[in-house]
């Protein structure tokens, strides 16, 4: 690896990191649960009963892990940190109100991109289209759209983040991170997930998740992707 290469993975935020391995924790033990239940799942269908249809579920598990797609849409998209704390929020309340939708390798990248997208557009000041997040996600255009009307009514519109939610969340994505660090005998680097400033302008929440700076362009250009 050159020295430009070392510069460059290590700008890639702890957060990205840490929710990346969450994820794909969740999925493999979710993914592994389904293969478990595989002769079940063709027992029930059968007598037709079928599992819920989601717009999330893909029919092939994409080529790409979870790290790399998390770290494609970082380097890409610019949000800022925050932006994965506050899409991680919006994950777990759709997933509350859809309890039926299990995180595994076939939806979590689209879950992700989606979630994503939602986030940038609530915390950062400026991001890109919804054309350029197809794209950096490996999905038409069509489907970004479809998808992120569906996740918006999946959390019915619940974009609002007290302070103090944000900083639960920010506790959790904490504790994974010890999680997958060993302690050491100093005390473990805490987890910088707010921005510079916040925001103190929704209805009933005495303020908003903290926004953060606006989004840097890259001038390189993004690889195609396929998802």
């Amino acid at each position: 690896m050159t020295t430009g290469e070392v510069v460059e993975a290590a700008a890639v935020p702890r957060v990205v990191s840490i929710l990346s391995a969450l994820l794909q924790r969740v999925a493999e033990r979710n993914d592994a649960a389904a293969a478990a239940e595989g002769a079940l799942a063709v027992a029930a269908a059968a007598e037709g009963r079928r599992r819920p249809v989601s717009a999330f579920q893909g029919l092939t598990k994409p080529a790409i892990s979870i790290g790399g797609y998390l770290e494609r849409i970082f380097r890409f998209a610019s949000c800022s940190p925050s932006c994965y704390v506050v899409a991680y929020i919006y994950l777990d309340r759709f997933l509350r109100r859809r309890p039926a939708l299990a995180v595994d390798s076939f939806n979590v990248h689209r879950l992700l991109i989606t979630s994503v997208l939602t986030a940038v557009k609530f915390v950062d000041d400026i991001c890109y289209n919804n054309a350029y997040f197809a794209r950096v996600g490996g999905i038409s255009l069509v489907e970004m759209n479809y998808l992120e009307v569906d996740f918006l009514f999946g959390i019915a519109f619940d974009l609002n983040v007290t302070p103090a939610a944000f900083a639960s969340y920010c506790s959790v994505l904490q504790s994974e991170m010890a999680y997958l660090d060993p302690p050491a005998p100093v005390d473990a680097p805490r987890l910088h997930c707010y921005s510079a400033g916040t925001s103190d302008h929704h209805h009933d929440d005495p303020a908003a998740a903290a926004t953060a700076a606006g989004c840097h362009r890259h001038s390189q250009q993004q690889p195609q992707l396929t998802v």
